[in-house]
């Protein structure tokens, strides 16, 4: 056996051992998703309780939004990303009654439902479509 098959070996073990720690780590953070909380459901099952609750209260304009909100998402993770912020703003338009989901709720939903850094992409996607982001400022600034 040839030193460089030799290192060929050890550099693809390497490889697939990493692979299988990354992969396991994310299949431990789903697997703690569905874990039940003592009210006897799970995160998962929290996040479809809000979306089958406030799907009548979507518009054609609220998805639009919140699908461009979600595009910087990689493709693989978009339908997680989006399914994540949607129950979140369902869980916010339960709490304020409302009879709709507006620009507002999908704003504030997207700033709780995201981590910081996603925020400054957010804030200049509002600018750009001439949304005024400052009555979401202490959303913006709380930390999460």
């Amino acid at each position: 056996m040839t030193a460089g098959f030799s290192f060929f070996i050890v550099g693809w073990t390497i490889v697939l051992v990493s692979l299988m720690f990354i992969g396991g780590y994310f299949m431990f953070r789903k697997f703690l998703k569905s874990m039940p909380k003592q009210d006897g459901k799970s995160d998962l099952d929290w996040q479809d309780h809000y979306i089958d609750k406030t799907r009548s209260l979507w518009t054609e304009e609220g998805l639009e939004l919140l699908n461009e909100l979600v595009s910087p998402v990689p493709q693989l993770f978009r339908d997680v990303a989006r399914r994540s912020i949607a129950a979140k703003i369902g869980q916010l338009a339960l709490e304020e009654k409302a009879h709709t989901i507006t620009t507002d709720l999908i704003v504030k939903g997207y700033i709780v439902a995201t981590p910081k850094r996603d925020h400054k992409w957010l804030i200049a996607h509002l600018e750009s479509k001439q949304i005024d982001y400052t009555p979401y400022e202490k959303y913006l600034n709380a930390e999460s």
